[in-house]
């Protein structure tokens, strides 16, 4: 591969999007002679040449009401990228996360040019709800890099496209989010023990938590707790967390910046959080946990489409619920802060949590290889394997 040229046609909608992709192309470029890159993208991207057809955040949309106003220029960015990638003729169109749109360019890549591999990092959530997505995508997809170790199996068994767990990103941060020896005192010797409160990271999240885990603060008081209060939360809404946290019965301290927020997972007793990715980072750092979630009324009743058992990924990776969960009509005050007050003691229930923690590691473990480098030898097998069958027989 040495004195070859490796075209890639990338569409990341999110940040954590971007990062991947950054990697893999890092990593092509480690492989590769010259790596030419055209799509949508971050920063991270940029740093690799991209220069975006428009910009990354007009796909990255969140919400019904969102999509809904925007959709007639969703429709018209759908187009735009599929006829780039078109023109642009690469070796094979990578495209990572938002999967409503990335799937819509998918399948008119496909209907114009069969003869593009396309490979989707980062599956949808078709263990959660619309299964039939997984068979959707055969037609159009041609392999699925996953982040979560459940994920090929699961497509498997759907019937989806092939599908490789390449690890989570999460594990390069280990160094980061765990503690180094005495770094997180024992919780014997905490006077008082660190929680952490993360009631998400999308302003309308704050709206559904807040209050309620406030609310829960102070009934885990009542129980007899004591705590110190951090909340770790992303710099471009810590404006909207200071203000929604101002009424809580308790001294805050909020952190913004990644190296404060990772600094506050290592000495943290246990944590308050919303479902989400965040319940993975605070598990691979050893922080037992409650975890709820708000729904408003459009959301409960789309619940019934939910086909898991449990909504933490903690609990899917180790098949079991090792972490207790609080939605719905379990999300009231009362029921969280009894749950935060037990694990700020040392409890049967809070030893039990912390050793299924520690059972993640060898159930995401990808060997000596990161999530980059399955990538990128995915991608190149793809690509291999699509220009074999595109022989002529004999």
């Amino acid at each position: 591969m040495a004195g070859e040229t490796l075209k890639l046609f990338v569409i990341a909608g999110e940040e954590s999007g971007d990062r991947l992709a950054t990697d893999l192309v890092a990593e092509m470029s480690r492989r590769y002679a010259h790596v030419e890159i055209a799509g949508i993208g971050g920063d991270g991207l940029k740093s690799f040449g991209l220069d975006p057809l428009f910009p990354m955040d007009e796909i990255s949309l969140m919400g019904l009401t969102s999509v809904v106003v925007r959709l007639p220029n969703l429709l018209k960015r759908i187009a735009q990228a599929s006829a780039a990638a078109i023109s642009f003729r690469p070796d094979a169109v990578i495209l990572v996360d938002a999967p409503d749109f990335n799937l819509r360019v998918a399948k008119r890549i496909r209907a114009r040019d069969p003869s593009i591999p396309i490979i989707k990092w980062v599956s949808p959530s078709v263990w959660a709800w619309r299964p039939g997505r997984a068979k959707a995508m055969v037609p159009h997809v041609d392999h699925i890099l996953a982040l979560l170790p459940f994920e090929p199996e699961v497509h498997k068994r759907l019937g989806g496209p092939p599908c490789t767990y390449t690890g989570h990103p999460l594990l390069s941060r280990l160094k980061d989010l765990r503690p180094q020896p005495g770094e997180r005192v024992e919780l014997a010797d905490a006077d008082p023990p660190s929680l952490l409160v993360l009631p998400g990271s999308r302003r309308g999240e704050l709206k559904l938590h807040v209050k309620v885990f406030g609310e829960a603060l102070s009934h885990a008081a009542q129980h007899g707790a004591k705590f110190t209060v951090t909340v770790p939360t992303l710099e471009r809404i810590r404006d909207s967390v200071e203000q929604a946290t101002r009424d809580w019965p308790f001294p805050v301290e909020i952190v913004s910046g990644e190296a404060e927020r990772y600094a506050a997972y290592r000495k943290a007793h246990a944590a308050l959080a919303a479902s989400g990715t965040v319940t993975l980072e605070l598990a691979l750092a050893g922080v037992p946990m409650a975890v709820g979630y708000g729904l408003d009324a459009v959301s409960l009743q789309l619940t019934r489409f939910i086909r898991i058992w449990s909504v933490i990924l903690p609990n899917l990776i180790l098949g079991r619920p090792a972490i207790r969960e609080y939605l719905g009509l379990m999300f009231i005050p009362d029921a969280l802060g009894a749950g935060i007050a037990q694990l700020l003691r040392d409890t049967p229930e809070r030893r039990a949590m912390i050793e299924s923690l520690k059972e993640l590691d060898a159930c995401m473990d990808t060997g000596d290889r990161s999530p980059a480098e399955i990538a990128a030898d995915t991608v190149v097998e793809t690509i291999a394997g699509k220009r074999r069958r595109a022989l002529p027989a004999g």
